[in-house]
């Protein structure tokens, strides 16, 4: 299991002892305060801390007092407007720190969103636990014939335990490696920061990860979305599950918009106008190259 039981009562124990406060709260995220959410077959995600609600971004953008106007309606509306048209330092001012337990392999595609704050548990420091990601077997697939970057055909049978086996195998292998090779049982050896290099990629590592919510939608656009790797995605959709508690108006107005929409180019507007206006239309025609006309063709036929 990702928690230990006595994880589990130190966040049972945390949650027991609320303190009054005259900061704005969320009580949709006050829900999922301290709580892991579990994800993959060892890792969670949960909300260490949170700054800011709807109305926060409302006040920013009218630099008004309070909690901005008293009507939903109209919050709503302005929400929708700032995202439509894409005013982001509003959304700025909400932040929210993560605790992740991943594996290390997601860890390094994670960090690419370079807009954070982050500390990682060191094994520089410290020995880290003997856990590892295994994918379940309706996740092992071979790799894609069209997309160099994604995943083709679920392995079955033969394959797929043979597959299984081999990362069991290799893991368990290297961890005993880096034990053997740690400085204990009166022998001299391998300092940590080096044994460390002989772990693998499936590796589970933690850290917290603070970021402000304009560029939190911007992480949850790119690897909530279908088309990213699945180990990351998962991670992605349990955070999307405590924002949209959290700022439902700036969710709601960011599925909308964000996950939702299409974005055209002014050739594709041009094509489109085009095609209203009844005229057949083809990809030669269209000034477009094949690739962009393929991703119109997806979207519009």
């Amino acid at each position: 299991m990702p928690l230990t039981p006595d994880q589990r009562a130190e966040i049972e124990a945390a949650r027991a002892h609320p303190q009054p406060t005259l900061r704005a709260v969320s009580p949709g995220m006050e829900a999922h305060l301290y709580r892991a959410h579990e994800v993959l077959d060892h890792g969670f995600i949960r909300v260490i801390d949170y700054m800011g609600d709807d109305a926060a971004i409302v006040q920013a953008a009218r630099v008004s007092y309070g909690a901005g106007t008293k009507h939903v309606s109209n919050d709503e509306g302005l929400i929708r407007y700032l995202m439509r048209h894409w005013h982001s330092t509003p959304f700025e001012m909400c932040e929210i720190k993560l605790h992740v337990k991943l594996p290390v392999f997601v860890a390094r595609q994670w960090i690419r969103h370079r807009t954070a704050n982050v500390n990682e548990y060191s094994a520089r420091y410290s020995i880290l636990d003997r856990e590892f990601y295994i994918p379940a077997p309706e996740h092992l697939a071979a790799q894609s014939t069209v997309n160099n970057q994604g995943r083709g055909e679920v392995l079955s049978g033969a394959e797929a335990a043979r597959v299984l086996e081999t990362l069991k195998r290799d893991a368990a292998i290297c961890f005993d490696h880096y034990e053997e090779m740690l400085s204990q049982d009166g022998q001299q050896g391998l300092a940590r920061e080096l044994a460390r290099m002989n772990l693998p990629m499936n590796t589970y590592t933690q850290w917290y990860w603070k970021t402000d919510l304009h560029n939190l939608f911007h992480f949850l656009r790119l690897r909530a979305d279908a088309h990213a790797q699945y180990e990351i995605q998962i991670y992605a959709k349990a955070i999307a599950e405590c924002v949209k508690d959290w700022v439902p108006l700036a969710y709601a107005a960011f599925e909308d918009y964000r996950m939702g929409g299409t974005t055209l180019s002014a050739k594709a507007t041009a094509l489109l106008k085009r095609r209203l206006a009844g005229e057949v239309v083809g990809q030669e025609e269209s000034g477009m190259s094949k690739g962009e006309w393929r991703e119109f063709v997806e979207v519009w036929g």
